[in-house]
């Protein structure tokens, strides 16, 4: 017996602005690599959705990481800045057909400058529910940019500008 065939459900139903961007991305896409599906790595890496915000004296980073497992994500601290990185697989077998698939899948990765006099020490993450939480404790009320005075530059003299 022949396996059935499926037509798409939703044919005639996507928006023009989801499909314009799906166009443009394939477009760009085609133009940037080889024919086929390739491995997306940090420097092409999507970003989750991030709020940070102030709690008490703590600052508060939560990112949406929905179908992440706690394993495929990472949290570290360098040089006063804070990365969350990780991968989002794609879960299928052979009976899937996608109709649609709009989630970034692959690796992800995203960069935030910490205050200078953060440790290692004052940083928590916890993550559940597809939300990943970076509390960092004192890191909300710490001296913000020192402001450079700037002069006026001079013009050398004998040399026309």
């Amino acid at each position: 017996m022949a396996p059935k065939r499926f037509s798409n459900p939703f044919h005639g139903v996507v928006d023009m602005i989801t499909e314009m961007n799906r166009m443009s991305d394939t477009i760009s896409t085609i133009e940037t690599t080889q024919v086929g599906e390739r491995e997306r790595t940090f420097a092409d890496a999507w970003s989750p959705s991030t709020d940070i915000l102030a709690k008490g004296r703590d600052l508060v980073i939560r990112a949406e990481l929905p179908g992440v497992k706690e394993t495929d994500v990472s949290v570290s601290l360098a040089h006063g800045v804070l990365v969350i990185s990780g991968e989002r697989h794609r879960e299928e077998d052979d009976s899937t057909i996608y109709y649609t698939s709009e989630r970034f899948m692959g690796s992800f990765r995203r960069e935030i400058s910490l205050p200078e006099d953060i440790d290692d020490e004052d940083v928590e993450a916890a993550f559940g529910d597809g939300l990943l939480e970076v509390v960092v404790h004192g890191g909300a009320h710490t001296g913000g940019p020192r402001q450079i005075a700037i002069k006026k530059r001079g013009r050398p003299r004998g040399r026309p500008l």
